[in-house]
Parts: structure tokens; C-alpha cells; sequence
């Protein structure tokens, strides 16, 4: 078998084989295949497509081209969430303690941010004291003890995607919904876990930019769970907004505890609560109905807020700060964005709010950027809403006064005021099963 003749055939729209497959991605993983042979094949399949069983086919090569976590050791059922990026989303932080709260085992492996999205993995860090690298010993431990651990990912976690999305991201083959989902569910099959909630996001500050395209991942990747033996389900969610008003590592921790006791902001807040009430459906807790009424129980009786700061400080972290924000470090500096005109919000582009807050130290440009846990953005403003002139539309934080212009300038180059309200996209546009797409 010949690298040449497993690009030539996906060049010409051919359907390759499992044994082409394994043969080019673990080549690769080997170094027999070089990098332009792999960038070669990656953009014949940018361009031509694979079929649902070539995807499936590719996904299980790419989870098992590194280490298969085996939960058994874990008592009960196993749930994990993956959500495809955004800003100011920090679901992970509210929903893992409220499924975890209602009897639910949670032993997640979360990733850091780049660019304009944010990663669980700092915003756990900007709790001082956090490890988010646990043996697995300790990690099996924490989650038999107490319910729930969530750690930042191995290395040693599906190898194959590491390597090859780095290519991807060079070679401009990032945008390939096959290559997504292999990217994704590979990770999420090595992970181990029974049940797998599929968080996908569409708009502006989402990779995917159109509803049916988003509906195709989904699709795509619940049946390549489903294949596996996984309990899988997908929502699709808006990211033409942020979800709640805070964006950056501690700002969004301080929001985050604030959802797990009752008091969030009314959008995240019941995000949350779907995608809770989804993750304890897969786990076999009931209908969607009790499962919503689960998740609600638990916030309102303070237990799902417990068992986050038990986490927490089973990890090591200073948990005041959880229950006391203004104890969190904060910035140097803080400067208003203004309203230049009045009217509503018709233009408010999320990518570029991310954007801004990276500029601002709250994110990383590079993998290797350092960051600021008390940078960011909180929104006073939002899509929709009504702002006079000169009113606040969010306040920036960071270190350094040199960082706001620079920031205010992306915010604004995606800000646009008009005199009539736009139309607001819903908060969950859908919802993708094994049995089809149930649209809201």
C-alpha cells in the first residue's frame, strides 16, 4: 500500500477503505507518512468529502491511535458534555456539578482556549490552588468518592488528532465537517464515558456559522457515538450572543457559581438547565420533563453549588473565592465602553467580542500565551437591547491601560446601532437524536 495511491484515490472522489484509513493516519502518527503527504490527503477530503462510514471509520482509527481511558473502575453511569466553542460559555462549570448532584458520575477531561474561545481547563485555573492534572489513580478516586473530577486532557488522548489538527490548522482544512467530527468524537470515545451530550453552537462567534451545517455535525457525530455503543444526543445552541455578561477566566467562574445558586443570568442559566436536563436523560434518570425538574431541585436547595466547591477543593483550589467573588485577584484597570449613538443593538459580533478579550490577556493567540485570569469583558449590553448615547455597552478589564484601544477597536468594528430592534436568534435551535432532528 502507497500514501500516493490513497491521495489519488480521495482526489478523484473515491471512498477509502478502513485499511487506507489506518494506514495513512497511523503512517503519520509513526512519521513514515510525512507532513505534506498527510496535508495532501486533508484537503482531498476538504474538497471531496468522505461518506458516514469513511468518518466513522477515520474517528475510530484517530481514538485508538492513542490511550482508550477504561471507567470501569468508576461505579454508575458515566456522562460527558463536549461542546463545539464559543464565548462566555462556561457551561462545563454549571452543568458537570448539577448532573454530578443528582447521582450522575462525571470523570470529564476538558481542553484550554485558543483564539476567540475560552477553555474550561483556565477557567478552572483562575481558581488559585487548582490541579487540573490528576493521576489517573487520584482521578478515578475523586470521582468514586465524591461524584465528579473534571482535569485538563492527555497527551496520550487520541494521538492522531493532535498531530493532524495542528496540520489542518495550517493548511486551511480546519472548516471539513467530517474532519470535525473525527476530531471531536474520537477524543470523546478514548474518554470512556457511556453517555455523551453533544453541545454544538452555531453563529457568529461559533466555527459552525450556519444552522444546517451545524445540524449536519450534530447528525454526524451522534451516529458515529451511536455506532460505538454510546449514549449520544446533540443540541444545537446560538453563539450570535454570548451566553450571560461575563467574559474572561475568573469573570465567568464568579458567573458560573452564580447560576449553581439560583441568582445567574436568565440565558445561561437555562442553557443549563437543557443541557443538564439532557445529560441525566442519556443517564437514564428519567423523561426530559423530570430530568429539567432534577437539575432545578438541585440548584434550589444549594447542593449543586456544594459539590462544585467540593470539587474544587478536592483539587486543591481556594474555594472563598467561589463562594465570595470579590475575593478573586482583580484588574489593574477597568474602562467603559460607550454608545455612540442611540438605539438598539442590531449588530453585535461575537467572535469579535472574543477577539477583543483576548487582546485584552483573557486568551490565547498561541498555544504557548500566557494569561491574564482577571482580564476580560463584562457586557451590559447585548444583542437586542436598547443603549442611549453614551451609555455603558460593557466594561473592559485588564493590566494594562495600553491593551484597551486596541480591544475597543475589534469590539466596535462588529458593533453596529440601529433604531429598530433586530430579531434575536433563540437560545436552542434544536435538538439531534439517533431517531432524527427535533427543531424548536
Amino acid at each position: 500500500m502507497r500514501m500516493y495511491d490513497i491521495i489519488a484515490k480521495k482526489r478523484d472522489g473515491g471512498t477509502l477503505s478502513r485499511d487506507e484509513i489506518a494506514f495513512a493516519v497511523n503512517g503519520y502518527v509513526a512519521g513514515s507518512v510525512p507532513d505534506y503527504q498527510m496535508s495532501a490527503l486533508l484537503m482531498a477530503i476538504y474538497l471531496r468529502g468522505m461518506t458516514d462510514e469513511e468518518t466513522a471509520q477515520l474517528t475510530e482509527v484517530m481514538a485508538h491511535s492513542g490511550d482508550m481511558v477504561d471507567l470501569s473502575a468508576i461505579s454508575g453511569v458515566k456522562a460527558d458534555k463536549h461542546s463545539t466553542g464559543g464565548v462566555g460559555d462556561k457551561t462545563t462549570l454549571v452543568i458537570a456539578p448539577i448532573v454530578a448532584a443528582c447521582g450522575v458520575k462525571i470523570a470529564k477531561m476538558s481542553g484550554r482556549g485558543l483564539g476567540h474561545t475560552g477553555g474550561t481547563i483556565d477557567k478552572m485555573e483562575s481558581v488559585p490552588g487548582t490541579r487540573t492534572a490528576l493521576t489517573q489513580e487520584e482521578f478515578f478516586r475523586q470521582v468514586n468518592e465524591i461524584g465528579i473530577a473534571v482535569i485538563g486532557q492527555s497527551g496520550k488522548i487520541a494521538v492522531a488528532d493532535k498531530k493532524m489538527y495542528a496540520l489542518r490548522d495550517v493548511t486551511a482544512t480546519v472548516g471539513c465537517i467530517p474532519l470535525i467530527a473525527s476530531s471531536i468524537m474520537s477524543k470523546k470515545l478514548a474518554a470512556g464515558s457511556d453517555a455523551i451530550l453533544l453541545d454544538v453552537t452555531v453563529g457568529s462567534g461559533a466555527f459552525m456559522k450556519n444552522l444546517e451545517d451545524a445540524i449536519e455535525l450534530a447528525r454526524l457525530m451522534v451516529s458515529i457515538g451511536t455506532a460505538h455503543g454510546r449514549k449520544v444526543a446533540a443540541l444545537i445552541t446560538d453563539m450570535d450572543t454570548p451566553l450571560g455578561h461575563s467574559i474572561g477566566n475568573s469573570l465567568e467562574v464568579a458567573e458560573s457559581m452564580s447560576v449553581l445558586r439560583g441568582k445567574g443570568p436568565s440565558d445561561l442559566t437555562e442553557v443549563c438547565l437543557q443541557l443538564a436536563a439532557n445529560m441525566l436523560y442519556l443517564a437514564g434518570k428519567g423523561d426530559l420533563v423530570r430530568c429539567r425538574a432534577m437539575a432545578r431541585a438541585v440548584i434550589d436547595d444549594g447542593s449543586a453549588f456544594a459539590l462544585c466547591c467540593k470539587m474544587f477543593e478536592a483539587q486543591g483550589g481556594d474555594t472563598a473565592v467561589l463562594r465570595d467573588p470579590e475575593r478573586f485577584r482583580k484588574a489593574k484597570y477597568a474602562r467603559d465602553l460607550c454608545a455612540e449613538t442611540t438605539g438598539y443593538l442590531v449588530t453585535n459580533d461575537v467572535e469579535r467580542i472574543g477577539n477583543a478579550s483576548v487582546m485584552l490577556g483573557a486568551g490565547r493567540a498561541k498555544k504557548e500565551d500566557p494569561i491574564d485570569f482577571a482580564a476580560g469583558i463584562i457586557l451590559h449590553k447585548k444583542l437586542g437591547d436598547f443603549v442611549e448615547k453614551g451609555e455603558p455597552i460593557c466594561t473592559f478589564y485588564a493590566d494594562d491601560t495600553a491593551l484597551f484601544a486596541p480591544a475597543e477597536e475589534m469590539y466596535r468594528s462588529g458593533l453596529a446601532i440601529g433604531p429598530q430592534r433586530p430579531h434575536v436568534p433563540p437560545l436552542v435551535y434544536a435538538r439531534v437524536t439517533s431517531n432524527g432532528v427535533e427543531r424548536f
